[in-house]
């Protein structure tokens, strides 16, 4: 019988930035291992928000990379797939904002919890009311509105 193991952000980020030689061999083994590996929405956002971060400071074509590698294991679930690729598009897609700190894009977090509350009302078949943000670069994500 097939089993399915989730993996934490630590353990997904190890076999990705390879930075850590024994836990890397370790993470790599748990991929090639037959299992299908869970990685839940919150270790996806988790990993690409480190990734994206001040150390690591990847680019959206980076995210981009990092996250149809995981959608093209072949032993990769997540909890929706579909969810994850419209979340990748949006995140991709979105423009950057003027803000009192600058320019800002919305982040892949953001383009996740549209998707997922998207996904939540078609599932309930409930009409989806939108994603309610403070956060002006998030607002450029469709469906996202100001509680204001």
């Amino acid at each position: 019988m097939r089993g399915v193991i989730a993996i934490d952000t630590n353990v997904l980020l190890r076999r990705t930035l390879n930075d850590d030689d024994s836990q890397a061999a370790s993470a790599r083994r748990l991929f090639e291992c037959g299992e299908l590996l869970l990685i839940a929405d919150v270790v996806l956002m988790e990993a690409v928000w480190t990734l994206t971060g001040k150390r690591y400071k990847a680019t959206k074509d980076d995210v981009r990379a990092f996250v149809i590698s995981l959608l093209e294991e072949p032993n990769v679930v997540f909890w929706n797939r579909e969810v994850v690729w419209s979340a990748l598009n949006d995140f991709l897609a979105a423009r950057p904002v003027k803000t009192a700190n600058g320019l800002k894009v919305a982040d892949f977090a953001d383009a996740l919890i549209v998707n997922t509350a998207k996904a939540v009302a078609r599932d309930r078949h409930l009409a989806y009311l939108g994603t309610y943000t403070f956060d002006r670069a998030a607002l450029e994500i469709d469906g996202t509105r100001s509680p204001e």
